[in-house]
């Protein structure tokens, strides 16, 4: 089952960050196969949510609240430390785990698709980062180098 989740993606960048438009909520999680397992069963989640009153939507992914969810797992060394060092945040009234904007910010350096790359312009545009605390997470990850050569551009 899930031992500890988070909230990336776009609805944690926009708490940090002036709204911007997304589909559906990504969460992290970490969880526990079964032993002898590589693999993740979502299938006692799914039931637990539709046993909540929570349907899966066309796509298959269960809906709360209004929203698609999506669930990740935390499987890269940064993923996993940025579901470890969530922050509880206010989503809409409900109080949930987060990860900082220096991971979000990582991730997205990391990832380097078009909405990644936008998503990190705006993250040094509204300065919603700690420079200190972004270069110790990418230093970390084998990410600074790329980062420091890319800074200029």
């Amino acid at each position: 089952m899930i031992d500890r989740y988070a909230i990336g993606g776009a609805v944690a960048a926009n708490i940090y960050l002036e709204t911007s438009d997304t589909r559906d909520v990504d969460v992290f999680i970490a969880s526990n196969p079964l032993p002898g397992s590589v693999l993740v069963s979502l299938e006692p989640v799914h039931r637990y949510l539709e046993a909540q009153g929570f349907r899966l939507n066309a796509e298959g992914y269960p809906v709360v609240r209004g929203w698609p969810v999506q669930f990740l797992p935390a499987d890269k060394s940064l993923l996993r430390e940025a579901l470890e060092q969530s922050v509880e945040q206010d989503i809409d009234g409900v109080p949930a785990r987060v990860f900082t904007a220096e991971h979000l910010a990582a991730i997205a350096f990391d990832l380097g698709r078009p909405k990644d790359r936008r998503r990190l312009d705006q993250f040094r545009e509204e300065k919603a980062l700690d420079p200190r605390r972004l270069s110790e997470i990418l230093k970390r990850h084998g990410l600074l180098e790329r980062w420091l050569a890319t800074k200029g551009n």
